[in-house]
Protein backbone atom coordinates (compact mmCIF):
# COMPACT_ATOMS: atom_id res chain seq x y z
CA UNK A 1 0.00 0.00 0.00
CA UNK A 2 1.29 3.44 -0.78
CA UNK A 3 1.18 6.04 1.81
CA UNK A 4 -1.14 9.01 1.29
CA UNK A 5 1.43 11.99 -0.58
CA UNK A 6 2.27 14.62 2.03
CA UNK A 7 0.56 18.01 1.46
CA UNK A 8 2.93 20.37 -0.66
CA UNK A 9 4.60 23.05 1.62
CA UNK A 10 2.83 25.89 2.87
CA UNK A 11 4.72 28.78 0.89
CA UNK A 12 3.89 26.42 -2.52
CA UNK A 13 0.21 26.27 -1.86
CA UNK A 14 -0.38 29.42 -0.94
CA UNK A 15 1.65 30.57 -4.53
CA UNK A 16 -1.72 31.12 -6.70
CA UNK A 17 -3.87 32.45 -4.03
CA UNK A 18 -1.21 35.14 -3.14
CA UNK A 19 -0.41 35.78 -6.58
CA UNK A 20 -4.66 36.28 -7.21
CA UNK A 21 -4.24 38.67 -4.71
CA UNK A 22 -1.59 40.75 -5.65
CA UNK A 23 -2.79 40.72 -9.10
CA UNK A 24 -5.97 42.68 -7.94
CA UNK A 25 -4.73 44.44 -5.36
CA UNK A 26 -2.38 46.52 -7.46
CA UNK A 27 -5.00 47.60 -10.11
CA UNK A 28 -7.82 48.10 -6.99
CA UNK A 29 -5.00 50.37 -5.07
CA UNK A 30 -3.88 52.59 -8.53
CA UNK A 31 -7.99 53.27 -8.77
CA UNK A 32 -7.96 53.70 -5.01
CA UNK A 33 -5.40 56.68 -5.31
CA UNK A 34 -6.53 58.11 -8.85
CA UNK A 35 -10.26 59.22 -8.46
CA UNK A 36 -12.57 58.21 -11.26
CA UNK A 37 -15.04 60.91 -10.05
CA UNK A 38 -12.20 63.39 -11.82
CA UNK A 39 -12.33 63.81 -15.50
CA UNK A 40 -9.21 63.10 -17.69
CA UNK A 41 -7.85 60.30 -15.53
CA UNK A 42 -9.86 57.06 -17.91
CA UNK A 43 -11.26 57.27 -20.65
CA UNK A 44 -15.07 57.26 -21.40
CA UNK A 45 -17.04 54.24 -21.68
CA UNK A 46 -17.26 53.30 -25.28
CA UNK A 47 -20.95 51.69 -25.19
CA UNK A 48 -21.92 55.02 -23.12
CA UNK A 49 -20.26 57.24 -25.61
CA UNK A 50 -22.43 56.08 -28.55
CA UNK A 51 -25.27 55.07 -27.11
CA UNK A 52 -26.00 57.32 -23.88
CA UNK A 53 -27.23 54.45 -22.02
CA UNK A 54 -24.93 52.82 -18.72
CA UNK A 55 -23.65 49.68 -19.66
CA UNK A 56 -23.52 47.09 -16.94
CA UNK A 57 -19.90 48.02 -15.59
CA UNK A 58 -20.10 51.78 -16.23
CA UNK A 59 -19.68 53.39 -12.57
CA UNK A 60 -17.46 49.94 -11.88
CA UNK A 61 -14.38 51.94 -11.14
CA UNK A 62 -16.16 54.55 -9.45
CA UNK A 63 -17.33 51.82 -7.29
CA UNK A 64 -13.93 50.29 -6.78
CA UNK A 65 -12.72 53.88 -5.53
CA UNK A 66 -15.72 54.48 -3.18
CA UNK A 67 -14.94 50.61 -1.42
CA UNK A 68 -11.47 51.85 -0.68
CA UNK A 69 -12.83 54.80 0.99
CA UNK A 70 -15.36 52.79 2.73
CA UNK A 71 -17.92 54.50 1.26
CA UNK A 72 -20.66 51.79 0.84
CA UNK A 73 -23.38 54.07 0.07
CA UNK A 74 -21.22 55.71 -3.12
CA UNK A 75 -20.11 52.26 -4.33
CA UNK A 76 -23.89 50.97 -4.15
CA UNK A 77 -25.29 53.73 -5.73
CA UNK A 78 -21.94 53.93 -8.43
CA UNK A 79 -22.24 50.45 -9.62
CA UNK A 80 -24.57 47.90 -7.43
CA UNK A 81 -23.68 44.56 -9.50
CA UNK A 82 -19.66 45.54 -9.04
CA UNK A 83 -20.01 45.52 -5.64
CA UNK A 84 -22.44 42.77 -5.02
CA UNK A 85 -19.64 40.26 -7.43
CA UNK A 86 -16.56 42.17 -4.83
CA UNK A 87 -18.74 40.73 -2.39
CA UNK A 88 -18.69 37.24 -4.37
CA UNK A 89 -15.10 37.47 -5.14
CA UNK A 90 -13.84 38.47 -1.67
CA UNK A 91 -15.61 34.90 0.00
CA UNK A 92 -14.12 32.74 -3.11
CA UNK A 93 -10.80 33.96 -2.71
CA UNK A 94 -11.23 33.40 0.74
CA UNK A 95 -12.61 29.81 0.57
CA UNK A 96 -9.19 29.63 -2.00
CA UNK A 97 -6.76 30.75 0.72
CA UNK A 98 -8.15 28.72 3.89
CA UNK A 99 -8.25 25.47 1.84
CA UNK A 100 -4.37 26.26 0.47
CA UNK A 101 -3.15 27.46 4.56
CA UNK A 102 -5.23 24.21 5.66
CA UNK A 103 -3.94 21.82 2.96
CA UNK A 104 -7.41 20.79 1.45
CA UNK A 105 -8.32 20.89 -1.96
CA UNK A 106 -9.01 23.94 -3.27
CA UNK A 107 -12.59 24.86 -3.57
CA UNK A 108 -14.17 24.25 -7.53
CA UNK A 109 -15.92 26.74 -9.20
CA UNK A 110 -18.48 25.65 -12.04
CA UNK A 111 -20.88 27.39 -13.88
CA UNK A 112 -23.71 25.30 -15.52
CA UNK A 113 -25.48 26.98 -18.87
CA UNK A 114 -28.03 27.44 -17.33
CA UNK A 115 -26.24 29.65 -14.36
CA UNK A 116 -24.81 31.76 -17.83
CA UNK A 117 -28.28 32.47 -19.10
CA UNK A 118 -29.72 33.98 -15.34
CA UNK A 119 -25.76 35.81 -15.34
CA UNK A 120 -27.13 37.30 -18.90
CA UNK A 121 -30.78 37.98 -17.71
CA UNK A 122 -29.15 39.61 -14.79
CA UNK A 123 -27.05 41.77 -16.52
CA UNK A 124 -29.81 42.61 -18.92
CA UNK A 125 -32.15 43.58 -16.80
CA UNK A 126 -29.81 45.31 -14.78
CA UNK A 127 -28.56 47.25 -17.32
CA UNK A 128 -32.35 47.97 -18.87
CA UNK A 129 -33.34 49.08 -15.14
CA UNK A 130 -30.67 51.47 -14.77
CA UNK A 131 -31.31 53.45 -17.55
CA UNK A 132 -35.08 53.84 -16.92
CA UNK A 133 -36.22 56.63 -14.77
CA UNK A 134 -37.32 54.46 -12.20
CA UNK A 135 -34.15 53.08 -11.97
CA UNK A 136 -31.94 56.43 -12.04
CA UNK A 137 -30.57 55.07 -8.90
CA UNK A 138 -28.67 52.24 -9.76
CA UNK A 139 -26.73 54.30 -12.22
CA UNK A 140 -23.83 56.99 -11.59
CA UNK A 141 -24.56 60.24 -11.17
CA UNK A 142 -22.59 62.20 -14.59
CA UNK A 143 -19.69 63.61 -14.41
Amino acid sequence: MNAPAAPAPLGRRLTRPLAALVAVALPTAYVAQVDPNAPGHYPVCPVLQATGWWCPGCGGLRCVHALTHGDLNAAGHDNLLVMVLAVAAAVLWLRWAWAALTGGAPPRFTITLRQTVVAAVVLAVFTVLRNLPAGAGLGPLPL
